[in-house]
């Protein structure tokens, strides 16, 4: 529709041969028709893989050398022709700095798609034009509060002035596991279980026998040994397609971009329902169409659609495999081995629906009467159904008959999403065995049969979700150039979104004006300001608005005449840049400065005879002073290159506080505010906690030519610290080395361990654990530091253990390499993670109870292995010594990998020669190839997920 439409405009255009003008009118048109050029020349530069020259910046571009920091860009387009992708911020934390999956240390950013908040997700890698990493606050205030802790700005491809071009790129690869969890099998689990219950002072629950017969494995129906990760279940790799056409072109007048995608993803389940039915798919259409419909007016107008399928059964089969014990059960019982006089069971096999591959019925017990395996043979499927529709329109008024270099624009968007699940929930019964051996063979004398058959025929819909986006901006843009040297701009700007959500009651709401003013002097020195005054209700009346100001300078050093005479300086220029943002991002409620009284929430007590009363309970107090919390930052930037571009590198150092967090602290008010029992509070919410973080960043990029080979060496860095400055429940600590303050904002507490306890002796001469154990501690047991001596371990022994890393690693590194040898290209991608630490407290690592056992388990304490024992004692019971923070469990998440390698290969022109193929080009990559850490077992497992794969890809692309 939407190239249709453009042609139908090009058309008339190409029938329309003189405009009748006057002389001023001409004189403007050229000055508009200039800006325009440059526009066009920015995208068509693009499309045909040049150097973009232009960065888009909130709410205007700008030439990238008149950047003025804490703004990176990655021209994806470019990328693309070397780096195939299948999401669109893949790798994003190797190629931009700052970067490092948020920005400049903060917890959140802020998405736009052509400017308005959109998911990245939804917009496919070859729709994507250029990513604009805003980082500064300089950068991000005209965007108001929703962008205070940085931008990702998407930006989708457009035509331009040329021929009608037609891009075809089909890819085919296969998904690899690198690592499946490794649990005991049946004997061996037996085996320890029962060394569990000694542990305990139970008796063995398994015989010997009943080991025997499950290890030697000559019936496993009878002695069931589950291993879900076997070829039984799984298969080795699946299957991943895509294609995607991409149609652009225009004149002067009317330029046209069409993409349309498809993928397909397989799954590695090879059995039942799943089999044949599960994967996922998604098409996707977009259209942008820009016109100009006269000398003064241009508008554009963009549609984009995607349609999501993902087709599973109605079972979690990975948490499954995390949690059900090899022993437990049989999966399937097989009809050939039914006694042939045990009629009840035949008659069982005769009115049963579900008979697998013709010989086997489903497997269960009274305690597993529905099981992974019976879902997903008999138990139905479902599809999860995403559908998203996004428009956006922009009308430009060219306002230069009124103020030369004034202009006008205005743009809307609205967005749907709707998702829902539907499903068939079938029931089906499962059999357990009676089995016998008088004949010196296994028979089933009788099966047991829990649940029945039945399939309803009816389609269940749940999960549903709905979500509307709608967005407005209007802007009065002046540009303009005196002399030759005095660049002046500047933006007065209104600019809101709204966004509802199904069984949300407030909509998230952004509504503020901007003012940015711009000055440079022959692109030497520049000035900007740039503020935002914003709106929130999320505070008191007298204080739901905020002016934030922020300013800029930059300095070309280059240019100046002390430094003119260095050949090897092709550039270098530096910035600088401060200012506050107020914003609401982090109050996680609206009327938070309001107390309320509840009584659907409230508590229950007797009275009398006991006769329950129902009371009403205050949750908080009043606090009509509640102001914004604010980021406070300033920022340097310096950017450059030498040698005739040989050597590119640009960098940033910022320091940035966070200030008035929204904060209850109870600790700060008398006791009396607020009870245990009832729960009752009188504390208000009040602004008092204080943030810090502060960081560089830098990118260095090599160019040279060695031969007829051109290398490309890329190094991106980001190093951040952050700090928790003020924090109002430091007053519940008792000692200094609990205190939050001063710490990082991700910081891991616990105790210290110091070995095990080796045997009675040791546990009455060790300071007191019982506040840990409910059970006491045993010989096996965790013995840890009493940290401030007073004979018990407890909470207050907990220490500070290290960084988390919630908001990305402390330093990430990205390192990419290009080398292009005549018409074939290698390209190799890195990426670091250094500085952060991490529990092992999944279920794999933290085993009591009725839990599964892992392979960790084989290095537990015994008093034969208590000198090399690396894994606590094994119990039937609840460990709660054993399993809870501590540096015994702390692993470092320090890693290197092979984030991606592609070897290109594009065919030479002058074979294809002027026939209807004008570009023909083929690739094979592979992703996630190599990862290389100490801890390189624990970070490639998934428990209880998928497990993480290796990608390998082949793809063709041609030009038409």
């Amino acid at each position: 529709m939407c190239l249709a439409f453009a042609t139908g405009v090009l058309q008339e255009s190409r029938a329309t041969t003189a405009f009748r003008i006057n002389k001023q009118s001409a004189y403007k048109l050229k000055q508009y028709q200039a800006l325009n050029a440059t526009n066009r020349q920015d995208s068509a530069s693009t499309q045909s893989g040049q150097k973009d020259t232009l960065v888009q910046i909130a709410f205007r571009k700008v030439a990238k050398k008149d950047l003025l920091g804490g703004v990176s860009v990655v021209s994806y387009s470019e990328l693309m022709n070397k780096n195939y992708a299948t999401s669109s911020l893949e790798n994003l934390d190797a190629l931009v700095p700052g970067f490092h999956g948020n920005i400049w240390g903060n917890s959140g950013y802020l998405v736009l798609v052509d400017g308005f908040p959109r998911d990245a997700n939804n917009v496919m890698p070859t729709e994507i034009d250029q990513i604009t990493v805003m980082k500064g606050v300089g950068a991000v205030a005209l965007y108001g509060s929703r962008a205070a802790k940085g931008v990702v700005y998407i930006t989708t491809k457009r035509g331009g002035n040329f021929d009608q071009k037609i891009n075809i790129r089909a890819n085919a690869g296969i998904n690899v596991p690198k690592a499946y969890p490794e649990y005991l099998g049946s004997a061996e689990y037996m085996t320890l279980y029962n060394e569990a219950r000694r542990n305990d002072g139970l008796p063995d629950l398994y015989s010997a026998e009943s080991i025997y017969n499950h290890s030697a494995g000559l019936n496993p129906y009878r002695y069931p040994n589950i291993d879900f990760y076997s070829s039984d279940y799984l298969k080795d790799s699946y299957n991943r397609y895509d294609m995607t056409a991409e149609i652009s072109g225009g004149n002067n007048r009317a330029q046209y971009y069409t993409n349309m995608g498809f993928w397909s993803d397989g799954s590695l389940l090879n059995f039942g329902e799943a089999a044949s039915n599960s994967g996922s798919n998604r098409f996707n259409l977009r259209g942008n169409i820009d016109m100009k419909l006269n000398r003064i007016i241009k508008v554009n107008v963009d549609a984009s659609a995607s349609f999501y399928t993902g087709k599973g059964v109605n079972a979690n089969y990975w948490e499954s495999s995390s949690t059900v014990r090899p022993n437990r059960f049989s999966p399937l019982i097989p009809i050939s081995m039914i006694e042939g006089t045990d009629d009840p069971s035949l008659i069982y096999v005769k009115n049963s629906n579900y008979i697998i591959d013709g010989k086997y019925l489903l497997g269960g017990t009274q305690l597993d009467q529905t099981n992974v395996f019976g879902t997903i043979y008999a138990g139905g499927s479902n599809k999860k159904i995403n559908r998203q529709f996004q428009f956006n329109t922009a009308v430009d008024f060219d306002l230069g008959g009124l103020t030369q270099g004034l202009s006008f624009r205005s743009a809307l968007a609205i967005d749907y999403l709707t998702t829902f699940t539907q499903a068939y929930n079938n029931k089906y019964a499962v059999y357990e065995a009676g089995w016998n051996n008088y004949a010196g063979i296994d028979q089933i004398s009788g099966l047991t049969k829990y649940g029945d058959d039945s399939k309803s025929g009816t389609q269940n819909i749940s999960d549903s979700y709905y979500r509307q986006n709608i967005g407005f901006s209007g802007q009065f843009n002046y540009n303009r150039t005196f002399n030759n040297k005095h660049h002046v701009s500047g933006t007065f700007l209104g600019y809101g979104f709204n966004i509802g959500e199904s069984e949300v009651y407030h909509k998230t709401n952004n509504a503020n004006l901007g003012l940015q003013l711009g000055y440079n002097f022959n692109q030497k020195y520049y000035l900007d300001f740039s503020s935002a005054y914003i709106y929130s209700a999320k505070l008191p009346k007298a204080n739901r608005a905020a002016f934030s100001p922020t300013a800029s300078i930059g300095w070309r050093i280059s240019e100046e005449s002390f430094l003119k005479g260095v050949k090897a300086l092709d550039d270098l220029k530096i910035t600088a840049s401060v200012g506050i943002l107020n914003t609401d991002l982090d109050i996680s409620n609206y009327y938070l400065y309001q107390g309320y009284y509840t009584y659907n929430d409230a508590a229950w007590y007797s009275w009398k005879d006991g006769q329950l009363v129902h009371s009403f309970d205050r949750r908080r107090g009043n606090n009509f002073n509640m102001k914004f919390p604010q980021r406070r930052e300033i920022s340097i930037g310096l950017d450059g290159s030498l040698f005739s571009n040989t050597i590119a590198f640009s960098g940033n150092a910022f320091f940035s506080e966070t200030k008035g967090n929204v904060v209850q602290p109870a600790t700060l008010y008398p006791l009396y505010f607020s009870t245990g029992w009832p729960v009752y509070s009188d504390v208000p919410y009040v602004n008092y906690d204080n943030d810090r973080r502060k960081g560089v960043d830098f990118a260095l990029n090599f160019n040279t030519k060695v031969g007829d080979t051109r290398w490309t060496l890329g190094v991106n860095g980001t190093y951040y610290q952050t700090e928790a400055a003020v924090r109002s429940s430091d007053n519940q600590y008792e000692y200094d080395y609990q205190r939050r303050s001063g710490r990082p904002l991700d910081a891991l507490f616990g105790l210290q361990s110091a070995g095990f306890f080796m045997d009675d002796q040791d546990i009455a001469n060790s300071p007191s654990q019982s506040p840990l154990a409910s059970g006491g501690v045993k010989p096996g047991d965790i013995k840890y530091k009493d940290q401030n001596n007073d004979g018990i371990v407890d909470s207050r022994d907990e220490v500070y253990l290290g960084k988390a890393g919630w908001s990305g690693a402390p330093l990430t590194l990205g390192v990419n390499l290009t080398a292009k040898w005549k018409s074939l290209t290698f390209f190799a991608l890195g990426t670091g993670r250094f500085g952060a630490k991490a529990m092992k407290n999944s279920s794999y690592f933290w085993v009591d109870g009725q839990d599964k056992y892992s392979a960790v388990v084989r290095d537990r304490w015994t008093n034969e292995t208590k000198s090399t024992a690396t894994f606590p004692r094994l119990t039937t019971g609840t460990s709660d010594n054993n399993y809870r923070n501590s540096d015994f469990w702390l692993y470092s998440t320090n890693r290197f990998d092979l984030s991606k390698v592609q070897v290109s290969y594009q065919l030479p022109a002058k074979v294809l020669g002027n026939g209807f193929i004008k570009e023909l080009g083929a690739y094979v990559n592979g992703f996630n190839l190599l990862t290389i850490a100490k801890e390189k077992d624990i970070l490639e497992l998934n428990v209880g997920s998928a497990p993480q794969t290796r990608f390998y890809n082949l793809g063709v692309k041609a030009m038409f």
